[in-house]
């Protein structure tokens, strides 16, 4: 027997939070037979609809390595036929790129990037984003701290994110 579509949601809440929880344990918890929840996240993957699994990880806890994050205001001029999707495809295939979003507002993308140093993001800023002939001007932001990413707060007892964590 399949998996209901407000169970397939269910599951998709649950594993949204965590990823790494055992088949078996998702079963008990949405009342299912553990083939069927295998079944539903294979057919989910296969739509992706599930894009991947993964953790988030407080690397100022694991190295002592520089490590600078930033966010990108970019204005661009939208290409006839395909708006901003031209565009957004170059820049997303940068490495220095995590994430890219076509945002409301003054700016039209919002681009987030890692790099070891400011330096370095500088580089990619004016060697690379800037010289993008839709580009017409960039503003970027450092991030100073993280205090909470993906649902998950950081610098707080374990017990306490737990709770916040929890669908």
């Amino acid at each position: 027997m399949a998996v209901t579509k407000e169970k397939e949601l269910e599951l998709i809440r649950i594993l949204e939070h965590h990823g790494r929880i055992e088949t078996d344990v998702l079963a008990k918890m949405l009342d299912e037979n553990e083939d069927d929840v295998k079944n539903c996240m294979k057919k989910l993957e296969d739509e992706k609809i599930i894009l991947s699994y993964g953790a988030i990880i407080d690397w100022n806890k694991v190295t002592t390595e520089d490590h600078i994050a930033a966010m990108i205001d970019v204005k661009v001029t939208p290409q006839r036929e395909v708006g901003f999707d031209e565009v957004a495809a170059r820049i997303q295939r940068f490495p220095e790129v995590t994430a890219l979003y076509l945002m409301s507002g003054t700016y039209d993308l919002s681009v987030m990037v890692e790099g070891q140093t400011m330096e370095g993001v500088a580089r990619f800023v004016s060697n690379k984003l800037s010289t993008l002939d839709a580009v017409l001007s960039t503003t970027t932001h450092f991030r100073l701290k993280k205090y909470k990413h993906d649902g998950v707060i950081f610098n707080q007892e374990e017990k306490d994110r737990r709770m916040v964590v929890s669908p």
